[in-house]
């Protein structure tokens, strides 16, 4: 695990939060000796979860509609 200083941490910020992606976390240090963590929050939402269009279709609209592409 890495420990940046404050200092470090202020003048490489970029830095220190590719790192933090890479590694999984990285600690701060402060002066008087407070520790902190940065580290990245992992989203987890399904690629394949999107949102839907209301088209006010009825059901029996959209079996019509399959049956007319089924029959193509």
């Amino acid at each position: 695990m890495t420990v940046y200083t404050y200092s470090e941490a202020r003048q490489n910020f970029a830095s220190v939060l590719d790192k933090a992606g890479k590694v999984g976390e990285v600690l701060i240090k402060r002066k008087d000796g407070t520790i902190f963590v940065i580290k990245p929050i992992t989203k987890n939402d399904s690629p394949l979860d999107v949102k839907g269009i209301d088209l006010n279709l009825s059901r029996n609209e959209i079996v019509d509609l399959l049956h007319e592409v089924r029959q193509r």
